[in-house]
Order: structure tokens, then C-alpha cells, then sequence
């Protein structure tokens, strides 16, 4: 992370999970954003890594098919791919209670083909 600081102009946070936002802030330039796409259900922030170096966030709650793809597009037009978890269908319960335990650090992507042999 520090050989990341000051290095990027935005950063997307789609996770909905409750996690830290300080080390992000310090990646962001100078009048860097951070993009909240997810809907954690609360936020510790320091003010002082919005201060310093004028840093802001912003975030939406909307967004329809057209917009998930131009995103898709962008993603793949510029190598950007999302961290995820590939979990066989029989593991969807157990998936599911770690989403409630809030254990979970990637999407969960089922992996439905290899899942029905």
C-alpha cells in the first residue's frame, strides 16, 4: 500500500461490507475521490484524510443495465477485474451465512457449469 500512496485519481468501492477507509484515502492524488458504489452499513473515517490533500467521496445508488455495462466495458477495456471468490452451488448456504457473519473479502461467483458434472 505505501508504494501505492498518492498514486491514483479514484478509486470504485463497490464492496457493501463494513471495512476501513483511511488506507484507500491514502492512495488517492490530490484531489483524488472515493466512489462508493456499495452500501456499507457504516463509515469510520478520519476528517483528516479528507483535508489532506483535498480529497472527497461521493457515491450512488443507482445505475441500470446500461450503465452496469458501460462499466463492464470500461473494466475490460482498461484490465481492471474484480477480486472473487468461485464457489461450487452446494456452498451457496454456507455463502450465504458468511455474508451474515460479514467473513467475506471477494464476491461470491458460483460456478454453476463445473457444479452439475
Amino acid at each position: 500500500m505505501q508504494a501505492l500512496a498518492k498514486s491514483l485519481d479514484f478509486i470504485i468501492d463497490t464492496t457493501s461490507g463494513d471495512h476501513p477507509f483511511d488506507p484507500y484515502m491514502s492512495l488517492l492524488k490530490t484531489g483524488g475521490v472515493l466512489i462508493f458504489l456499495g452500501a456499507p452499513s457504516e463509515m469510520k473515517q478520519s476528517p483528516l484524510s479528507l483535508l489532506m490533500g483535498m480529497r472527497s467521496i461521493s457515491g450512488s445508488a443507482t445505475g441500470g443495465t446500461k450503465d452496469k455495462q458501460e462499466l463492464l466495458d470500461f473494466c475490460a477495456a482498461n484490465k481492471i477485474y474484480p477480486e472473487v471468490e468461485i464457489i461450487p452451488i452446494q456452498y451457496a448456504n454456507e455463502a450465504l451465512e458468511r455474508l451474515i457473519k460479514k467473513d467475506v473479502k471477494y464476491w461470491f461467483v458460483i460456478d454453476i457449469e463445473n457444479s452439475l458434472k
